[in-house]
């Protein structure tokens, strides 16, 4: 992890994989500052086009990448 910053998972995931942020602005043409934001603010979405470009400019399962960012939600338990 960065030193002094904020990471979110697509973040770590990066960080983890040793991914760098300018080569995947290049592969898959989404901006460097979107990318930043995505990795740094937590409540920016990451779009569904986004996430499979980026999961194959990681080299890493559309479906796999998906179940990391967003294995926190959780339904809303029936109340009958």
């Amino acid at each position: 992890m960065k030193k002094g910053k904020y990471r979110t998972k697509l973040g770590s995931i990066f960080d983890e994989r040793s991914v760098n942020q300018s080569d995947v602005s290049k592969r898959t043409k989404i901006g460097k500052n979107r990318l930043t934001d995505l990795c740094t603010k937590e409540l920016v979405r990451i779009k569904a086009d986004e996430l499979y470009l980026i999961s194959l400019a990681i080299k890493m399962d559309p479906c796999h990448l998906l179940e990391e960012l967003c294995s926190d939600n959780k339904l809303v338990k029936d109340k009958t």
